[in-house]
C-alpha cells in the first residue's frame, strides 16, 4: 500500500497553497474537491449544520483531505460569512441548481466584484442556461440528454446505464476539476478569476467526442450492440469462466487476435475471418464455450505473459491485491484501514500525497477555519449564539 505522507511532501504538491471552498453537495462536487485536495489544495467543505436533515442526507464519502465548516447559508449572517470567506479564497465549488446562489446574494457578479481573482465553479447537471437549467436530474438523465446513453447496451435490449460514473464523475467532477486547474493556470497570466459553467450533460458529451467524430469510420454502422466496440464483436467481449468469474477480451488488432485464438487452443485456419460480421454471433458462442471450461486463474496463467489483451474481471478486493496494482501502489489505506484508489495521474516531481486521516465530522473545523480567514473570537462566538454556524466538539462525535 501507499506510504504515509510527510509535511515536506505535502508542501511540495502541485496545488499547495490554493484555497478552495466546496459547498457540500452530492457525488460530483465532492469528487472535484477531493481531487484538488489530493493534489495539495486546502479544501474547506462548507456544510449545512448537522441539525438539518439535508446535512445528514449527504453523507460525503469523498472528503479525504478536507476540513469541515458548518454554516447556515439561509441565515443572512451565514451568507455574509461565506461572502467574506470568498474574499480570501481562490476557488468556490458550487453545486446548486440555477438561481440558488443568486437568491442568497452570493452569485458570481457579487463575489467576483469583491474578489476579482476568485474562480467560481458552478457544477450542475444541465448547466446555467437552457430549458432544463432549473430542473432536477441525476446521472442517468444527463447521460440520456448527451446522446451517450443511446450507444450503451446490448443487442435487442434497452439502452443500459452503467453505475453513475460517466456523467456524475467523469463528465461532472473530473471535468470541473480540469476547468478549475485551467482557470488557475490562466489566472497566473491575467490575475483575474472567472466563472466556470460545468454541465454534466456537456461534460459527458465532450468525453464522448471519439464516438461523435468516428461515425463516418464505420465503427457504429450497425444497431446498438452489434458493432466492434459495443459488445458486437466476439473478440471485444466478457466471458464467464468455470468458477463463475469472468475474463475481459479486447483482442482487436490481428496480431493480438492471433494470440487470443492460440491461447484458446483453437486453429485460426479453421475459423471464419476475424472481421466477418455475419459469423460474429457464432464465434461468440464458440469462445464462450471454451472460456467456460477453465477457471479464471487458469486463464490468467495462459494469457498473462501474452499480448492477447485478455485480463481478469476483478472485484474491488481482488483489484487491490492484484500483483500489478500492488507493485504500483495503485491502492491506498487510510488510518481506519479503508482501501481506496490512489490519486491519478502520478506526477514525477510533485505527486499527490493523499491524506490518511479519517473524514471530517460536520463542523469539526469551523472555529479553526474562521480564525484562519480573519474572524475574531468574538465574531465567532456571536455567530454561534445566532446559530449561523455550528461549532463541533470532537469528543461529542467519538
Amino acid at each position: 500500500m501507499y506510504g504515509r505522507s510527510t509535511a515536506a511532501q505535502a508542501a511540495a504538491m502541485a496545488l499547495s497553497g490554493v484555497r478552495v471552498l466546496e459547498l457540500a453537495g452530492l457525488a460530483p462536487a465532492p469528487l472535484c474537491g477531493m481531487i484538488l485536495a489530493d493534489f495539495g489544495a486546502q479544501v474547506v467543505r462548507v456544510d449545512r449544520p448537522s441539525r438539518s436533515a439535508a446535512a445528514l442526507a449527504h453523507g460525503d464519502v469523498q472528503a479525504r483531505g478536507k476540513r469541515s465548516l458548518a454554516l447556515d447559508l439561509k441565515q443572512p449572517q451565514g451568507a455574509a460569512v461565506l461572502r467574506r470567506l470568498c474574499g480570501a479564497a481562490d476557488v468556490l465549488i458550487e453545486p446548486f441548481r440555477h438561481g440558488v446562489m443568486e437568491r442568497l446574494g452570493l452569485g458570481p457578479e457579487v463575489l467576483l466584484q469583491e474578489n476579482p481573482r476568485l474562480i467560481y465553479a458552478r457544477l450542475t447537471g444541465f448547466g446555467q442556461t437552457g430549458k432544463y437549467a432549473k430542473s432536477a436530474g441525476h446521472d442517468i438523465n444527463y447521460l440520456a440528454l448527451s446522446g451517450v446513453l443511446s450507444k450503451l447496451g446490448r443487442k435487442n435490449e434497452n439502452p443500459y446505464a452503467p453505475v453513475n460514473l460517466l456523467a456524475d464523475f467523469a463528465g461532472g467532477g473530473v471535468m470541473c476539476a480540469l476547468g478549475i486547474v485551467i482557470a488557475l493556470f490562466e489566472r497566473a497570466r491575467s490575475g483575474r478569476g472567472q466563472v466556470i459553467d460545468a454541465s454534466m450533460v456537456e461534460g459527458v458529451a465532450y468525453l464522448s467526442s471519439f464516438l461523435w467524430k468516428s461515425q463516418n469510420l464505420g465503427l457504429w454502422s450497425q444497431p446498438r450492440g452489434e458493432n466492434l466496440l459495443d459488445s458486437g464483436a466476439p473478440f471485444y467481449e466478457i466471458y464467464r469462466t468455470s468458477d463463475g468469474k469472468f475474463m475481459a477480451v479486447g483482442a482487436i488488432e490481428p496480431k493480438f487476435y492471433n494470440q487470443l485464438i492460440k491461447g484458446l487452443g483453437l486453429n485460426l485456419d479453421e475459423l471464419p475471418s476475424q472481421m466477418s460480421f455475419f459469423h460474429w454471433p457464432e464465434m461468440k458462442k464458440k469462445f464462450a464455450s471454451v472460456f467456460a471450461q477453465k477457471t479464471q486463474a487458469e486463464w490468467c496463467s495462459i494469457f498473462d505473459s501474452t499480448d492477447a489483451c485478455v485480463t481478469p474481471v476483478l472485484s474491488f478486493e481482488d483489484a487491490a491485491s492484484h500483483q500489478h496494482n500492488k507493485e504500483r501502489n495503485s491502492f491506498i489505506k487510510n488510518d481506519e484501514e479503508e482501501i481506496s484508489p490512489r490519486p491519478a495521474p502520478v506526477l514525477s516531481r510533485t505527486p499527490a500525497v493523499p491524506s490518511c486521516k479519517r473524514d471530517p465530522f460536520i463542523g469539526e473545523h469551523t472555529e479553526e477555519i474562521l480564525l484562519e480567514y480573519g474572524f475574531t473570537k468574538q465574531e465567532i462566538d456571536k455567530l454561534n449564539t445566532d446559530k449561523a454556524i455550528e461549532l463541533k466538539e470532537l469528543k461529542a462525535n467519538l
